[in-house]
């Protein structure tokens, strides 16, 4: 068998910490390597497969549109990309939207957009307050706009024109701003940090805050959006409405797709002022119209609610029996166990050995962002993986002196 792996090693510029884990194919929420192993997949491409691997309403939308047209300039109309856009738009609080291809083309499109309202209504302001711990993607700009050291140091001098300042935070947020800030850019929940839940009048505050200013509200819903956290955007889950939000990773059920969205006091680009070759190409287009017409019309979000409530109680319940996991904190299917030390590694790598895939977001927290449409059945089944797994670890820990809690079995907690 060809060693994929070693060919990769050789040929790929090495900024992936991968998975020593090479995929053949996927079909809803499994997946089996070159060797015909199944795992349970509980990472979603990230959270872009939002209907699980090669779902039927999917591939058949690819099917159909790469028989009939992949790509076309947008000097002309097609009509997938029409369809989808007026889909987004009846569903929002937003008026117009722009279709690029990734969640951080999404991102600095719309601060580009925000620095063009800027210099049209505040004075040429430019700057942009975002959050610590928050993620908006890897171009140099959006390196500068996420708040996380790590980084940001490897490109010093990042672009000027952001200050991170904490989440959750209102006050914060208002120290921060000045003459020159023309916008406000947050993640309803911090995936990428960690899944940070703020509280439930931290939005609402900035959104206050910033409409008695007359300054932008971005909302990065590149992570929360399309369904992830119980409902179709996250903002309406804390009574707010965006000037703009960012949408990438879900959209397209699997097929790279990004969009920005503006309300229209917002939507000040004039033509030439941005614009993509590859964006909102009709195959793109067409997989999206297909995954967000599907996500609408069977009502996943309310299934995400229910399933994701049943996940975190069993993940709650593991807690009460591992003294070593901190917290256990999500929305919807957005959910992470944080350990009380840096175990994510081991656990996860244990976890896939027995075929579940997690993801290890943080060296102290692993996180779980299955599809959307998953069953009550495939989270019994990620808990049956998971448990022994930490019981393992537990055990490690122990001879090591660094646990004595009593550890019950799931037989003597009357589960």
């Amino acid at each position: 068998m060809t060693n994929w792996q070693a060919l990769e090693k050789k040929y790929f510029m090495t900024t992936f910490k991968r998975m020593p884990l090479t995929l053949d194919q996927g079909q809803g929420a499994r997946v089996w390597d070159e060797q015909g192993k199944e795992y349970l997949d509980f990472t979603a491409g990230w959270g872009v497969n939002s209907l699980g691997h090669c779902h039927p309403a999917v591939v058949g939308a690819v099917n159909l549109q790469v028989r009939t047209l992949i790509q076309a300039s947008n000097q002309f109309y097609t009509i997938p990309q029409i369809k989808l856009a007026e889909l987004l738009v009846g569903n929002s609080c937003l008026d117009r939207v722009f279709f690029c291809n990734s969640g951080v083309e999404a991102t600095e499109g719309a601060v580009k957009l925000a620095r063009r309202y800027g210099k049209l209504h505040l004075n040429g302001a430019y700057g942009v307050v975002t959050a610590i711990n928050s993620f908006h993607g890897r171009t140099l700009a959006m390196t500068a706009a996420s708040g996380q050291r790590k980084f940001q140091e490897p490109y010093t001098p990042v672009p000027a024109g952001f200050v991170n300042v904490d989440y959750n935070n209102v006050n914060a947020v208002k120290e921060a701003a000045n003459s020159q800030t023309c916008a406000v850019m947050l993640e309803p929940i911090q995936g990428e940090g960690g899944v940070n839940i703020p509280d439930d009048d931290y939005l609402k505050g900035v959104r206050d805050w910033c409409d008695g200013k007359g300054l932008l509200l971005i909302l990065d819903e590149v992570q929360t959006g399309i369904g992830r956290i119980g409902t179709l955007f996250g903002y309406e889950q804390f009574g707010i409405e965006p000037d703009i939000i960012t949408l990438g990773k879900g959209l397209g059920g699997g097929v790279p797709i990004g969009a920005f969205l503006a309300k229209e006091k917002a939507s000040v680009f004039a033509p030439g002022e941005h614009g993509s070759t590859f964006g909102g190409n009709p195959l793109a287009c067409a997989a999206a119209y297909a995954t967000l017409h599907f996500i609408i019309d069977g009502d996943i979000p309310s299934r995400v609610k229910q399933t994701g409530a049943y996940l975190m109680s069993k993940l709650e319940k593991l807690a009460t029996k591992f003294d070593f996991i901190a917290e256990v904190r999500g929305r919807g299917l957005l959910v992470a166990v944080q350990f009380d030390r840096d175990l994510s590694d081991e656990v996860v790598r244990a976890c896939l050995e027995r075929g579940l895939l997690l993801n290890p977001v943080k060296p102290n927290a692993i996180r779980f962002m299955p599809p959307l449409n998953i069953t009550r059945r495939d989270v019994d089944e990620a808990i049956t993986i998971l448990d022994p797994v930490l019981a393992e670890v537990g055990k490690e820990m122990q001879k090591d002196g660094g646990s004595d809690r009593h550890q019950r079995t799931i037989s003597e907690e009357g589960n």
